[in-house]
């Protein structure tokens, strides 16, 4: 069994996607309308597991209990980047000598996490 996708449910479709091209590097996958819905699968590469971004109207999400990791090999430039568009990072965190982290949060209020991998990965 494979995990396929995550769907979030979002406010607006466009900037949900530049979100996660800039912050976590995904690209559009596909992208279609299905009725009144609009929707984007994002991965890093056709393949892998997906977030799909679903804007409905009248559904909306407020990302409130859910988190999102991703590993990012160049925390300090994505700190600085995220800081530049606005996004208001944490601070990057170190709680031991293999850790490394900050926190920001997507258009529709999910958190995100950016961290180092562990080590050999």
């Amino acid at each position: 069994m494979k995990f396929a996708f995550l769907t979030i449910y979002v406010r607006d479709l466009e900037a949900s996607i530049r979100f996660y091209e800039s912050m976590a590097g995904l690209t559009v996958q596909r992208r279609f309308a299905s009725g009144p819905a609009e929707l984007a699968f994002l991965a890093n590469t056709a393949g892998d597991t997906e977030i799909e971004l679903l804007q409905f109207p009248g559904r909306t999400f407020e990302g409130r209990g859910m988190f999102i990791c991703f590993y990012c090999d160049e925390l300090d430039a994505m700190h600085t980047r995220a800081t530049a568009e606005g996004l208001r990072p944490s601070p990057i965190q170190e709680p031991d000598d293999t850790m490394r982290y900050f926190y920001v949060y997507d258009p529709n209020g999910v958190s995100v996490q950016l961290r180092t991998p562990p080590a050999g990965e």
